[in-house]
């Protein structure tokens, strides 16, 4: 026993416990035999740790371990550790070559932990055991000299040199031992036979074997060996012939017999029993086939013989007596399978080309196919062909080998896939056949142009749309697949009216979404035309282009412009009116115009001040300021009118113009500002009579002409009407009245002033949106009206019109 340092071991658990305590650690390490007396001493802790002594008990000096024995303990007077408990170090170690204790020496104020390894050394304290006490043999007395058999090996708990080192084994004239060495692993021992036994002289043999370990002084255990000398059997089972061939039909039944087998032995009793049995070779198992009775050696169908799986068996059988020590004989029997039609042809395909492009010339290969019939002779031959009506044929390429081709025109768009139905029929009696269906797919090719459903494409767009709106969606179709379907838009530039239409428009190249880049005034750009390509992907591409018509809507954004004398903003307008006007007598006419179109630029005329005038009265559609009656003493002098012109627009927009009507006492003190005033409504000169007669002529020449372009227009169209061929006709509270037609329109407008009554036709420059009506009224009038009459609506408006005329 000594103590010795480690440093190396010191400075690692230093740092573990300085991280666990805030304190400095240290490791002893001792070494001790197993077995030593209690009370025995192994070191000194003080003195190696360089402890006082009297600070020991002061300071709570204690072993702690983790073992469930407190093996080691600390004398705290003297500082010595001595054993507490029995040591085994079998107990703790069982077979480790190396066996160690480590415990923990903890000293409080300040806290300090040391680690303590004891090494615990073997003493040779165990013997040699055997598991069993005895062990038996059977030996033949026909075996050789040289044969040997593995004797049992003894177990020694001690390990080292204590453990066993050697056999020995009992003085005999008929076996010795051969001891082996297998390292650390320990010795084993082999009998050797060194002398042929004869049971008839001594049938059994006792033998005694001895362990031995390596300890001083050495122990051993010992076994005792029964040798049994068996009896030899003198004669084997014989065969009749080494081969025997048989055949049987594939289709036999179970339990149908196939052949008997014979074999004899010399000699007698059991010796001369034999039994007859299968031996396997390799993965064949002939027990799963067939059945062999032990005894009479019948062999027997026991499983399904197939010709097409094996078409023979060899099979190795084997006659064994019955003696102490067996001895067979072994023959091989050839078992033939006779072949039935049985099988139906086999249909592969070794090789499937698809998809086919549908461009494929005639004879491309789309696959090979093999037939091949499991059967022999005529029941495995076979012929195949391509069943039902489809662009495909079966070309021979050598026996049972064939190619698919392609026998006639494919059209993806059409068929894109084809179920190729191929039947196999072999030549056995019944003939039998099978069916393969082989589906071919037929790949796209760029042989389509996108095509837009209509060629040409109306859109109708607000003016005043926020920019990047999607007015339209473009949509093209492609009958091909993938790529070559893939369809991808754009803009043709043309310049309508000075209009790049890419400045203007933008195309989503993937949806087709067609959005403004700009804002649309339709006082500046009421229609404008371009085309859109569809290009798809293909390799070469393809395209096609669509028309598209933009026609931009109105929007009631322009309020109503006062023409001259009574346009300057702000100005307060003048007229005299002699104090012995008459009722009806003109005062003056308010002209505005709107720069909208339609109902946003229908205009109306009223008096909004002052309130509940009774004296004047203002034409709503011509503008015309009239009086309503005779002047009294009571009217005043001036009376200040304030003319509200509104269009007919939602929401409606309005200008207001200010008018001084003075009253004087003679004519000759009026001055206004029109080049011809009349002086009496209810006058009537030549020059109103030619007018009237022109009206009425352009009225009935014009009537004559809509009837005849309905009744042509409806004859052309079946009796419907489609969207652009209803006509229309408006009247107007005035007099006035407009006419409008899916590709041409025309407005004839009537004023109820005989002066300035004018008609006014003239043709539209694009079809109306919907049935969109162009009237001018009153002259100075530009309006448009957006209805869409059907039949009924257009019977009725041609007999107002006529009631209108008439009257």
């Amino acid at each position: 026993m000594f103590p010795r340092r480690q440093n190396g071991f010191a400075s690692i658990h230093f740092v573990a416990l300085l991280c666990l305590c805030g304190r400095s650690a240290s490791q002893l390490s001792y070494t001790i035999s197993e077995e030593v007396n209690k009370g025995t001493v192994v070191g000194n802790i003080a003195k190696d740790l360089n402890l006082n002594v009297q600070e020991l008990e002061s300071r709570g000096l204690r072993v702690v371990s983790s073992y469930s024995k407190t093996y080691f303990d600390v004398n705290l007077r003297t500082g010595n550790l001595f054993v507490n408990e029995r040591i085994d170090r079998e107990e703790l170690c069982s077979q480790l070559a190396k066996c160690s204790l480590k415990l923990q020496v903890v000293l409080n104020n300040p806290m300090n932990a040391h680690r303590i390894e004891l090494n615990i050394n073997d003493i040779n304290d165990n013997s040699p055991t055997f598991i069993e006490n005895t062990y038996s043999l059977n030996i033949s007395e026909s075996s050789l000299t040289g044969e040997r058999y593995v004797l049992p090996v003894a177990v020694d708990a001690d390990v080292g040199s204590n453990s066993v080192k050697t056999y020995k084994l009992s003085p005999n004239d008929h076996f010795s031992l051969d001891i082996q060495s297998t390292g650390e692993h320990g010795v084993s021992a082999e009998l050797v036979l060194q002398k042929a036994l004869d049971r008839e002289k001594k049938s059994e043999i006792t033998l005694v074997l001895t362990a031995v370990d390596g300890g001083k002084p050495p122990r051993s255990g010992s076994l005792q060996i029964r040798i049994n000398v068996l009896d030899v059997n003198d004669n084997i089972p014989t065969f009749s012939k080494s081969l025997f061939k048989v055949r049987v039909i594939e289709n036999a039944a179970p339990g149908s017999l196939i052949i008997k087998l014979n074999a004899t032995d010399l000699d007698e009793g059991k010796n001369g029993k034999i039994e007859y049995s299968f031996i396997k070779q390799g993965n064949f198992e002939p027990s799963t086939i067939f059945s062999l009775n032990r005894e009479t050696g019948e062999i027997k169908v026991k499983g399904k013989l197939d010709y097409e799986d094996t078409p023979a068996y060899e099979v190795r059988v084997q006659a064994q007596d019955r003696g102490p020590v067996p001895r067979s004989a072994h023959a091989k029997l050839l078992i033939e399978i006779i072949d039935v039609n049985d099988n139906a042809p086999e249909i592969s395909v070794t090789s499937l080309m698809t998809p086919v492009k549908e461009d494929a010339d005639m004879g491309t290969i789309v696959a090979f196919v093999t037939v091949s019939d499991k059967d022999g002779g005529n029941n495995g031959g076979t012929h195949c062909n391509v069943v039902g009506s489809v662009p495909f044929k079966l070309k021979s390429n050598y026996k049972n080998d064939f190619s698919l081709v392609v026998d006639g025109p494919l059209d993806r768009e059409k068929i894109s896939f084809y179920n190729v139905t191929i039947k196999a029929t072999d030549e056995g009696n019944p003939p039998l056949s099978s069916i393969r269906i082989i589906t071919v797919e037929v790949s796209d090719v760029n042989d389509n142009s996108p095509h837009f459903i209509e060629p040409v494409i109306n859109v109708f767009v607000k003016e005043n749309s926020p920019t990047g709106s999607v007015i339209c969606k473009i949509s093209a179709l492609d009958p091909d697949q993938h790529n070559n379907a893939k369809i991808s838009y754009s803009l043709l530039d043309s310049v309508p009216k000075n209009i790049l239409v890419s400045s203007v428009l933008n195309i989503n190249s993937e949806t087709g979404e067609i959005m403004s880049l700009q804002s649309f005034n339709f006082e500046e750009l009421k229609t404008f035309q371009f085309k859109v390509q569809a290009t798809d992907s293909g390799s070469p591409s393809l395209s096609s282009n669509a028309t598209v018509n933009v026609l931009v809507l109105d929007e009631n954004d322009n309020i109503p412009t006062i023409l001259a004398p009574y346009s300057e903003h702000g100005s307060v307008n003048s007229e005299n009116i002699p104090y012995s006007a008459e009722a009806g007598y003109f005062v003056a006419k308010i002209r505005a115009v709107d720069a909208d179109s339609g109902y946003n630029a229908l205009l109306s005329y009223h008096v909004s001040e002052p309130k509940g005038n009774n004296l004047f009265r203002i034409g709503t559609s011509t503008g015309e300021i009239r009086t309503k009656r005779r002047m009294s003493d009571n009217d005043l002098k001036t009376h200040p009118l304030v003319v509200l012109v509104s269009d007919n627009g939602e929401p409606s927009l309005s200008a207001t113009v200010s008018i001084d009507v003075v009253v004087v006492e003679s004519t000759a003190d009026i001055q206004t500002q029109f080049r011809h005033v009349p002086t009496k409504e209810d006058s009537f000169s030549d020059l109103n009579l030619y007018l009237l007669i022109a009206i009425v002529s352009v009225s009935v020449i014009f009537l004559l002409s809509l009837i005849s372009l309905i009744a042509v227009r409806c004859h052309r169209s079946d009796g419907s009407f489609s969207r652009y061929s209803a006509p229309m006709i408006t009247t107007h509270p005035d007099g006035s009245w407009s006419y409008s037609k899916s590709t041409q329109q025309y407005d004839v407008c009537f004023s109820s002033d005989t002066l300035k009554s004018d008609v006014v036709v003239f043709p539209a420059p694009f079809p109306p949106v919907d049935g969109e009506l162009i009237s001018i009224n009153g002259g100075d009038t530009f309006t448009r009206t957006q209805t869409l009459p059907n039949k009924e609506k257009v019977g009725y408006w041609l007999e107002y019109f006529t009631r209108v005329l008439s009257h």
